[in-house]
């Protein structure tokens, strides 16, 4: 501190029209303090004159404080000394920003405490309702605000898709940690845009490569870095929901997980076994096999009511078997809604799964190569698929222009009762028709 308000003995340089008193009364104040050394709280009185002196200089010139700073530069009396002194000054110009950030922040605080209209209880219920993303920017304005946001409850429903990868494994981990045993609903992935929701008929499988929404995403961003984390998850950033014997999955109820290339069917499996609650199971453009997939959630989540499957590699899956879905359909029979896009399915596994579903309401085979059509022969009429309300068959190529046919036929008899929204059927019939 001596050596930054230091007088040079010579003034020959340069005149300065900045005022010298505010340096002479620095420097005065500065061999006060440096005469003797009373105890600190004698000290505090010197500080506080010495600091009040030095913001009183922001109002002054920035060519005068630069010139006086350039004249102490060239007092010292060589290169090392300057550098010090420069240090010195940039030390001290980050300490006192600090100390304003601080002080700013302690009364912000105060003020939204005063003035803020809702008691902790039901800021922490807005806050509940809040995405993940502006939650997190309510906790970073204030210390008030950051206390209501810690509590668990705002961390029920974490939804952290993004457009391009911007979340890691340590992201993850904390929002699930500050959920614990409270979390109720996990989104995690890539998915193509806003204009795209899930379960809609438009394809959700995407591949950053390709995409156009990324012109300011360097595809290097994606390879973990010395002393930088990577924005890519892996295949353990599930782990969280079954690390230990109070793990968060255990009342999960809903997760959907989007274009995650490095999750395979282990990693998937392990944390369908910690969440024996789930009711909502969305899978889009995972590497994951469709029949280790279904095996997993026939052993792990008995509740489920909705299954949505999207599959990468669109026609190439067609590890199904039919023993697969017999225990699917006797050990997860509340299934209300079944998507299976994209994959090779035959009409006598797709049977089985409809007419096996008592509960059935919604089904989605679109893109679903093999299927013929035949699995809907006397469907509405018996007891299993008579409560459809939903039927897609978007896109698959090799549906037959008869089974079409007996379909409607049944619909115009009345057998589909529940029956509301065909689609894919009605185009392929429509097609038919103009030929």
């Amino acid at each position: 501190m001596d050596a930054l308000v230091h007088i040079p003995t010579s003034m020959a340089k340069r005149p300065c029209p900045f005022a010298s008193s505010s340096i002479t009364t620095i420097a005065a104040a500065a061999a006060s303090a440096s005469a003797s050394t009373p105890p600190r709280s004698a000290r505090l009185p010197t500080m506080d004159s010495l600091l009040q002196t030095f913001l009183d200089l922001a109002d002054s010139n920035p060519l005068s404080v630069d010139l006086s700073f350039e004249r102490l530069l060239d007092s010292a009396p060589g290169d090392p000394d300057q550098s010090l002194l420069i240090d010195r000054a940039l030390k001290l110009g980050s300490l006192l920003v600090e100390a304003g950030k601080r002080s700013a922040r302690k009364r912000s605080s105060k003020h939204n405490s005063l003035t803020w209209a809702l008691p902790p209880d039901l800021t922490i219920k807005v806050f509940s309702m809040l995405d993940t993303q502006s939650l997190c920017y309510a906790a970073a304005s204030c210390s008030m605000f950051h206390k209501c946001a810690m509590d668990r409850f705002c961390y029920s429903n974490i939804d952290l898709t993004t457009v391009v990868p911007k979340v890691n494994n340590a992201v993850v981990s904390t929002m699930i940690q500050r959920a614990g045993k409270g979390l109720k609903s996990l989104k995690l992935g890539i998915v193509p845009g806003p204009n795209v929701s899930p379960g809609s008929c438009q394809p959700l499988v995407y591949s950053i490569r390709n995409s156009v929404d990324v012109s300011n995403f360097s595809w290097n961003e994606k390879k973990t870095r010395q002393g930088k984390e990577s924005s890519v998850l892996t295949r353990s950033c599930l782990y969280p929901l079954n690390r230990d014997a109070s793990a968060a999955g255990t009342l999960l109820r809903r997760l959907h997980l989007y274009n995650i290339e490095r999750i395979d069917n282990t990693a998937l499996s392990g944390a369908l076994s910690a969440c024996p609650s789930l009711l909502d199971l969305e899978i889009v453009g995972l590497h994951v096999e469709l029949r280790q997939t279904l095996v997993s959630v026939s052993m792990n989540c008995p509740l489920i009511e909705r299954l949505f499957f999207e599959s990468s590699k669109s026609g190439r899956d067609e590890s199904l078997k039919s023993p697969t879905c017999v225990d699917l359909v006797n050990n997860c029979p509340n299934i209300k809604s079944l998507a299976l896009r994209g994959f090779k399915l035959h009409d006598c596994k797709v049977r089985i799964l409809v007419k096996g579903f008592r509960k059935l309401k919604y089904v989605d085979f679109s893109s679903s190569y093999s299927i013929t059509g035949i699995f809907l022969r006397n469907l509405g009429s018996s007891t299993g698929g008579n409560l459809l309300e939903v039927l897609i068959l978007r896109d698959c190529m090799h549906l037959k222009e008869v089974e079409v046919v007996r379909l409607l036929t049944s619909v115009l008899a009345g057998d589909f009762k529940s029956l509301r929204h065909l689609v894919g059927v009605l185009l392929l019939t429509y097609q038919i028709g103009k030929v």
